[in-house]
């Protein structure tokens, strides 16, 4: 079973951990994620790349983010996330679409974030490609952060600086902002 681990909506149980092609990050990992970013998170606009449960973006509205726009291109999911926001009253955007598309379209209607998740399916290495997009469209404001999420790919980027990171496991989290 997952929950959200802190902050209002704690121990709020939250389905879809045993769809297909998911794999939601595990309570302690969380919990030390979220420890890595609180003060990140205070009033910020989230988003939820690859939303999946949408658990991350549901964790950042628990510990007062102000808004969360969560994308995935899985129409199962999305009905995950709708299932799982109810009785959230924050602000939250919901898109159907891919990863790409997301992005070009935040970039259209000059939407920026200050905290990013990137958790896409692993075997898919798509983390380079989207951190070469947000810094392209400019999404990430300038004392934003981006949490990557990530098995085998190698993560490399020369316009992000690497602040933290950590492994479990085969599981690694590279937390990311603007070079200066």
């Amino acid at each position: 079973m997952m929950r959200v681990i802190s902050g209002k909506y704690k121990g709020k149980k939250l389905i879809g951990f045993d769809i297909k092609g998911t794999r939601p990050t595990m309570d302690r990992i969380k919990e030390s994620l979220f420890g890595m970013i609180q003060n990140n998170i205070k009033n910020s606009t989230v988003l939820d790349l690859f939303a999946g449960s949408g658990s991350l973006g549901i964790e950042s509205l628990s510990n007062g983010a102000s808004e969360c726009y969560f994308v995935d291109s899985n129409i199962a999911l999305i009905n995950i996330i709708k299932q799982n926001i109810e009785n959230i009253k924050e602000k939250i955007n919901i898109y159907k679409s891919d990863y790409k598309k997301a992005l070009e379209n935040f970039k259209n209607n000059n939407i920026k974030f200050d905290l990013i998740f990137l958790d896409p399916p692993y075997e898919m290495n798509l983390i380079n490609d989207s951190l070469d997009k947000i810094y392209k469209y400019k999404l990430l404001n300038d004392n934003g952060i981006i949490v990557c999420e990530f098995e085998n790919e190698k993560v490399e980027n020369d316009n992000y600086e690497l602040i933290k990171q950590k492994k479990y496991g085969s599981k690694n989290i590279y937390i990311y902002k603007l070079k200066v």
